[in-house]
């Protein structure tokens, strides 16, 4: 009996030690987003002053490190209030990228143009974050460019606590960020336009929001205020979506709100937390909207607070999303500018933040996170890095191709000519002229219906209209490749094996 019990005693722990070490699962489809912030310099360029050179090293330094934990995609601030990190007809250039606003950038190429090849080449998306509404960072007016709409436009500002916003009411506001938006996904092969979470602003205790003049003006017979305010941010949503999808139906548009809907004290909907502001009540954002009307490609509501926070529990606001979630790409923002800096305790745990994305990956209707912000891992807490790398981003993973995507995959992708050179390997295809990536897998000769990750081992950007890819030397050495293509919509075609040694030079065999 003692030696059957001993060995009960040995099955069991083994068992826990299981659960304990159980791997966690690798999706070859997940977004893995950071958060790029730019206003006043919280993560790039360190300096508006900084060099071009400078700044070029600094933005690879953070491509690099995201890469290198197999991320798939960078969320880059490129209009923080009012500005441009970019040539615009509509806005001048921010001082945080030039030191000056409204100097012109003194890099020789187009910064962001350069920005975005580069995310590219490491196979990441490139998403333009852009902020409709706060027109300056502070009260300093006196620095804004004679360019700005403070300047052009003064009424359709509202001073609100130490900021300027637009007016969200006023028509001409949503028309002139309308044309924003219009104007870079056509100048930019961005994947995806993106908008934070200030619409309205936060409120502010016994401060009014002065716009009572643009609602008796524009409000609809016994709508209230606060519906008419919904209303416009609603409005602004849906014509943004109708504007990017009429230039570039591919190119996506995502929101990340406020983490909190509604108390479930307030609307036995809402999710069981006690926020101090909601979206919905306080900010006038309705993403519950916006995903039943299809404006929408992706949202990422930001869940900034730890697993069991007592007043909002990121386990129950992430479980509440997810049931809430309307067919439509779901992502969960994780703030990891909390670890160890902040009064919550849980915050110094190694494992807070892993927890989260693997309670994001075990509940159903979440395909992804987004962390806030890039210099958060970067500069500090390398154990947590090093854990997430090592059980949590063993191997790459692909974006979620968007619900909605009306894009197809061409059935007739043809191997049409192969080309050795001394350092690499041409392959010239028919009918990969609208696709984005190259994917090359290790492979046997037998080819597979679909390949895992961890038999990636390149992500080749594709650039402009082009057929051909070239095959980097250190990768020629494989017996056999399986290529596989992305559409710009994400759609995957199906594999074309090839033998790379048999290749000769100059050989056109098809």
């Amino acid at each position: 009996m003692r030696h059957f019990l001993l060995l009960l005693l040995a099955v069991l722990l083994c068992n826990s030690c299981g659960i304990l070490h159980t791997k966690i699962p690798q999706p070859k489809r997940e977004f893995r987003g950071v958060w790029v912030a730019t206003v006043v310099n919280i993560d790039w360029p360190k300096k508006g002053i900084d060099t071009a050179e400078k700044q070029k090293k600094d933005f690879l330094d953070i491509l690099d490190f995201y890469a290198n934990l197999k991320y798939n995609a960078v969320i880059v601030q490129v209009r923080a209030s009012g500005d441009a990190f970019y040539k615009s007809e509509f806005a001048p250039w921010s001082r945080f990228l030039t030191g000056e606003e409204g100097k012109p950038s003194a890099w020789k190429e187009d910064n962001l143009d350069w920005m975005i090849n580069e995310a590219h080449k490491r196979g990441m998306e490139f998403h333009a974050w852009l902020n409709p509404y706060r027109a300056t960072f502070d009260m300093k007016t006196d620095i804004l460019s004679n360019t700005h709409d403070y300047c052009t436009n003064p009424d359709w500002m509202v001073k609100y606590g130490k900021k300027y916003y637009y007016n969200p009411g006023l028509p001409e506001v949503r028309e002139r960020f309308l044309n924003v938006i219009e104007e870079i996904v056509i100048e930019y092969n961005i994947d995806a336009v993106h908008f934070d979470d200030y619409f309205y602003p936060y409120k502010i205790k016994d401060l009014v929001f002065q716009d009572s003049l643009a609602f008796d003006t524009y409000g609809k017979p016994n709508q209230s205020l606060d519906d008419w305010r919904r209303s416009n941010i609603d409005s602004l949503v849906k014509e943004v979506s109708q504007t990017i999808k009429t230039v570039k139906p591919w190119v996506q548009f995502g929101i990340s709100p406020f983490g909190v809907w509604k108390n479930n004290s307030t609307d036995p909907r809402g999710s069981d937390t006690q926020a101090g502001q909601t979206t919905y009540e306080d900010l006038y954002a309705d993403p519950i909207l916006w995903m039943q009307e299809g404006w929408i490609d992706y949202l990422a509501p930001q869940v900034y607070w730890s697993m069991d926070f007592p007043a909002a529990s990121h386990r129950k606001i992430v479980d509440w999303w997810a049931k809430n979630n309307n067919d439509t790409n779901l992502y969960i923002g994780n703030g990891a500018y909390k670890i160890r800096n902040n009064s919550d305790v849980a915050w110094e745990r190694k494992k807070e933040l892993p927890e989260q994305m693997t309670l994001a990956r075990k509940t159903s209707k979440i395909q992804g996170n987004i962390l806030f912000s890039a210099r958060s891992l970067m500069n500090d807490n390398p154990d947590v890095v090093s854990y997430l790398k090592k059980k949590y981003y063993k191997f790459p993973s692909l974006p979620p191709a968007p619900i909605t995507n009306t894009g197809s995959i061409s059935k007739d992708i043809q191997l049409v000519s192969k080309n050795r050179t001394r350092n690499s390997i041409q392959l010239t295809f028919k009918g990969i002229d609208d696709k984005s990536y190259a994917l090359l897998y290790a492979s046997s000769k037998r080819v597979k219906s679909e390949y895992p990750m961890k038999k990636l081992i390149r992500k080749l950007h594709i650039k402009g209209n082009s057929e051909q890819i070239k095959l980097p030397s250190d990768i020629t050495s494989n017996r056999y490749l399986a290529i596989t293509f992305l559409d710009k919509y994400g759609k995957e075609s199906s594999p074309i094996v090839i033998q790379p040694k048999k290749l000769t030079k100059n050989d056109t065999k098809k």
